[in-house]
């Protein structure tokens, strides 16, 4: 506006902001202050025939990770009119460069402490190779939080233009960090069960992206998830299917991105320790069924992987464990495999490509419409099964899908609700 006013005043001449767009907050002593969401700005500009931005110091490098766009960032009003009217130039970033950051991931453990669970850590490996989603049930201190978590430090790196579009939606939501703009690592989004279904999805009067979003091509964890609110939890159904959230308004509906990999750890009842051998379950009927029940039959569906932990032995707690190291490096060759084969993870593989093409022989589909008939299987099910079992076998480094990877895969599907 202060540009526009000395444009229109004839002490700026307005050709020189045809092709250049100004991003940033005027303070009253004339400074330049940083606004969020200025990469997603810029990147607008863009769109819109500019050439130059003009943005405050510290919103510089974030903006320099938009490319074929002339970032120049300003400490003042004074700097940038004087730059506008050809008196000094200001100078322009080069290229922000996507990095992957040395230090590991915030609350991440090593996979090397977590004692025994050799199925937990099976199926997590599996589920972070093709981006399933995957639920660990069991009694408390059985090691359920541990595993998901020890997920964010396998999660294999972004390429550089997948880190562009999540480093977007953090610079709207205004948690870009700024020594790391543009960050290959897979982000880990953990929101607490008391979070509203508004800050979960996105939503409000400014529309915010939420927690799904900010989880975009990375990891959502729901630790406690019986504790979410229904409401909530069942609002993620749709990004789980489309990989993205709309926002309904009266003019026009909105779109974002939220295309994540779901991890959630629960109780199986208030107590805990429901179906534990050697122990009693303190719980009534009633109440373990309306707990089970906060999770509802479409929002189990769309689990990957159920697995129940069991407390583990002493003796087999005393073995050592792979590190998150060893089992990263088996994870990121299989991620590589499937972007080299199709270009998406395996749970983003279309129905169509069920085929010979992508391993899928006749006999393992003449297979996958016997065991859905021999279970009563739903479609959806028994496609996510085959997803499942294309990662089992891109883990063996095999072309070919086996039966055994499909029985594997059907192992821990979700079942039906315990009485």
């Amino acid at each position: 506006m202060a540009a526009a006013i000395l444009a229109a005043s004839d002490q700026l001449d307005p050709s020189a902001l045809e092709t250049t767009a100004l991003i940033g907050e005027l303070a009253l002593d004339g400074s330049l202050r940083p606004v969020p969401g200025a990469m997603a700005l810029v990147a607008a500009t863009r769109g819109a025939g500019v050439t130059q931005v003009i943005v405050p110091l510290a919103n510089g490098p974030e903006s320099a990770a938009v490319r074929d766009v002339t970032v120049r960032p300003a400490p003042c009003f004074r700097a940038v009119t004087r730059h506008l009217s050809g008196l000094e130039e200001l100078e322009a970033l080069p290229p922000t460069p996507a990095v992957l950051p040395a230090s590991d991931p915030a609350d991440a453990p090593d996979l090397a402490a977590v004692r025994g669970q050799a199925l937990g850590r099976r199926a997590l490996e599996i589920a972070v190779s093709g981006r399933h989603n995957i639920a660990f049930s069991g009694p408390p201190g059985v090691g359920k939080t541990l595993l998901a978590r020890a997920a964010a430090g396998i999660l294999p790196a972004l390429d550089e233009s997948e880190a562009v579009e999540v480093s977007r939606i953090h610079s709207i939501a205004g948690i870009v960090d700024p020594g790391v703009p543009i960050s290959l690592r897979r982000p880990f989004r953990a929101p607490h069960h008391t979070v509203s279904t508004q800050a979960l999805v996105g939503g409000g009067p400014r529309v915010r992206p939420g927690e799904a979003s900010l989880a975009h091509r990375g990891g959502l964890f729901l630790d406690e998830t019986l504790q979410f609110r229904a409401d909530a939890l069942d609002a993620l159904r749709g990004p789980l299917d489309s990989g993205s959230v709309h926002v309904a308004r009266v003019d026009r509906t909105l779109a974002l991105p939220a295309r994540f990999m779901l991890l959630a750890a629960f109780n199986p009842c208030p107590c805990g320790w429901f179906g534990i051998e050697g122990r009693d379950c303190t719980c009534e009927d009633g109440a373990r069924r309306r707990y089970q029940a906060r999770l509802s039959g479409p929002m189990r569906d769309r689990l990957d992987f159920v697995v129940p932990l069991e407390p583990v032995a002493p003796l087999a707690g005393s073995r050592s464990s792979e590190s998150s190291a060893v089992v990263g490096q088996r994870v990121s060759a299989a991620s590589d495999v499937q972007k080299e084969r199709q270009g998406v993870p395996n749970a983003e593989l279309p129905v169509a490509d069920l085929d010979p093409a992508h391993g899928f022989g006749a006999d393992l589909l003449d297979l996958l419409e016997h065991r859905g008939r021999q279970l009563g299987l739903s479609l959806r099910r028994l496609h996510r099964a085959a997803r499942m079992a294309r990662t089992i076998a891109d883990l063996a480094g095999r072309d070919a899908v086996r039966g055994s990877d499909l029985d594997e895969a059907l192992l821990h599907r979700p079942r039906e609700v315990a009485a």
